[in-house]
């Protein structure tokens, strides 16, 4: 992780999992079970004490452009 990731994480947004669930359109029991997969899957996290979860949305776009498929990729 560079510095400029750093900061970002810092400075950025970070959202609850109901929230990202609405964004990506999945229910919120979805994040949950990728959390329990084992290895993890879904967008990194950020478990805190009491038992709460956070995703930066950096993080969470990375995620989603590292997924993203463009058909003219295969022509």
């Amino acid at each position: 992780m560079t510095q400029n990731d750093d900061r970002e994480l810092l400075d950025g947004a970070w959202l609850r999992t109901e929230e990202l669930a609405k964004r990506i359109g999945v229910d919120p029991s979805t994040l949950r079970r990728w959390w329990t997969a084992r290895p993890p899957q879904g967008p990194p996290f950020v478990h805190m004490s009491g038992g709460i979860t956070r995703y930066h949305e950096y993080d969470v776009r990375r995620w989603l452009l590292d997924r993203r498929t463009d058909p003219t990729w295969a022509a």
